[in-house]
């Protein structure tokens, strides 16, 4: 399944390797009259697709993981300090120098080259899916910096240069969604596999939906999960309905952690609605095992993958031992992509641990902590390094903290590079089964179908099912359980009221967290402000 859209990648790399647009730079067509060949159209269209790969790559998920209290950042004796560019987002200490939060730009280059094609006399069948890609990446722009440019030249009264307000963002995507949803195939898999259909249009549009009282918050900051009203539940639970509807998508028979295992799309997971494919040579980019694993893990023979690795591991992304409780559940698949405490070798062909014990360097049972113990910052050992979350460049520096095996390392592929062929899920069936459930719960009318609903996920991993009708915490934590390391969980956060929670290490007793509600968007980064100079910074953050 992921040949054509390989291909179609390679072509569009070349295609677009000489026009990079930036944001402050009016949106043109590169052609009076486009290009007649399939070849030719594809290659935009596969312009556009790249733009997504690259921005759901590694920054993208720092930033999201990081700011949430799913993973924190980690430092080992100065290495992967970085100027602060991991432990700020885990302190919600952001500044505009960090380059987690770099990727706004190919944001704004994803929408001018899905113009590109929706202004050309392209066949409508290229234009939908340009207009939903379109649509995605102002959502990303919108729910990360809150004010942001619709870069869709038949807005009228707008310049696209500009940013808009959020909720004027909002109600533009929500716009473009019901007019191009009627339109878009309902084709699914195969060579349609990594590209925008109907169902992709409705999941966002959901996700849309079930966050529209933040998003059109008077601003960020006065948005109250305990007391805000989302006009929008009813429109939610019937875009959730069609989804379920369709029959097109199930939560599938085969294990919960395959479904995220190398070469995951030769696997047709039923419950992918939308997913980007990676692949080690041709769809580089995904390298989220990287940032989990555990640092000496090269040494390792074989290493907790089942095999030794060609390359060593990043490791500067723990688990929070908060986020880590969650995984407590008896009989719960999930719990087996988190591995601490006594590390097992895992059965690369099953993706489950065997009897055999793990070892460090030094040849004793390799023993992961929960909790994450730092390095003091003076010989009277008074002050912890609260600001870098140094933890020591050494064994027991680097066994500190629960890792995430989600996203399955194989050495095929991590000795190119340490890029992955894992496919990354964007939208997924669970996700809309979770989301009616919360819509009928905030709305009062939960009953018997948000319970089954729930119920439903958990049967499928072989957890308790629950006896009651859930409440949000409830849906909350177990969002935390199903969507790990899926890039939801910072959204989910905010949504739910727990971004000013207290979470290693973002303690109200660590002098350097930050716990003001304008954290909930990123700062502008420096070079986009530089580029784009009408602009100003976010609330609570200072102009460069």
């Amino acid at each position: 399944m992921k040949t054509n859209i390989k291909l179609m990648v390679a072509a569009g790399m070349v295609a677009f390797a000489t026009s990079c647009t930036d944001l402050d730079v009016p949106v043109k067509s590169q052609y009076t009259h486009y290009p007649n060949s399939k070849i030719a159209i594809e290659a935009k269209m596969a312009g556009i697709y790249n733009q997504l790969r690259d921005m759901l790559g590694r920054r993208y998920y720092e930033a999201m993981s990081l700011s949430s209290d799913e993973q924190t950042a980690v430092s080992y004796s100065g290495g992967w300090i970085d100027a602060g560019a991991y432990s700020h987002p885990s302190l919600h200490n952001f500044t505009y120098e960090d380059n987690t939060i770099d990727w706004m730009k190919v944001l704004g280059e994803g929408c001018v080259k899905a113009n590109e094609v929706i202004t050309s006399n392209a066949d409508d069948k290229y234009k939908t899916p340009a207009r939903a890609m379109r649509a995605y990446f102002e959502f990303i722009m919108m729910d990360c910096w809150g004010d942001a440019p619709i870069i869709d030249p038949t807005v009228e009264g707008i310049d696209i240069r500009d940013r808009q307000p959020r909720a004027d963002v909002a109600r533009y995507i929500e716009k473009e969604l019901l007019d191009i949803i009627p339109r878009l195939s309902t084709e699914v898999g195969g060579e349609n596999y990594g590209k925008p259909n109907k169902y992709m249009a409705q999941a966002l549009l959901a996700k849309l939906y079930i966050n529209w009282a933040v998003y059109t918050a008077a601003s960020v900051d006065q948005y109250d999960a305990a007391t805000a009203v989302n006009e929008k539940l009813d429109a939610c639970i019937s875009v959730c309905d069609e989804l379920i509807n369709s029959g097109k998508f199930n939560l599938g028979s085969m294990p919960y952690r395959f479904k995220f295992g190398p070469n995951n799309s030769a696997l047709n997971v039923e419950d992918f609605i939308y997913a980007m494919p990676y692949d080690t040579y041709t769809a580089q980019g995904m390298q989220y095992g990287r940032a989990n694993s555990y640092k000496d893990i090269k040494s390792l023979n074989p290493s907790y993958y089942g095999m030794k690795l060609s390359n060593s591991g990043g490791a500067y992304m723990t688990m929070t031992p908060e986020f880590a409780n969650l995984f407590s559940l008896p009989g719960d698949e999930r719990n087996n992509c988190v591995i601490g405490g006594q590390v097992y070798v895992y059965d690369p062909t099953t993706l489950l641990p065997t009897s055999q014990l793990a070892k460090d360097r030094a040849g004793n049972p390799l023993v992961l902590t929960k909790s994450i113990t730092l390095r003091y910052t003076d010989a009277a050992h008074t002050t912890l390094d609260w600001k870098n979350l140094d933890v020591g460049d050494d064994l027991e520096g680097w066994r500190q903290g629960y890792r995430s095996v989600k996203f399955f390392v194989i050495d095929d592929d991590y000795k190119n590079g340490r890029n992955q062929s894992n496919d990354l899920p964007i939208f997924r069936y669970a996700d809309i089964l979770l989301t009616k459930a919360e819509a009928l719960v905030r709305k009062g009318t939960a009953g018997a179908t948000a319970q089954a609903l729930f119920n439903q996920i958990r049967a499928y991993v072989h957890a308790p099912l629950l006896t009651h009708v859930p409440t949000l915490q409830d849906i909350y934590e177990e969002r935390g359980r199903e969507f790990m390391n899926e890039n939801w969980r910072r959204n989910d956060m905010i949504r739910f009221g727990h971004f000013e929670d207290e979470f290693f290490p973002h303690y109200r007793s660590n002098p350097n967290a930050n716990f003001e509600k304008t954290r909930r968007i990123f700062p502008l980064y420096y070079k986009t402000l530089n580029l784009n100079t009408s602009w100003k910074q976010n609330p609570g953050y200072p102009q460069p």
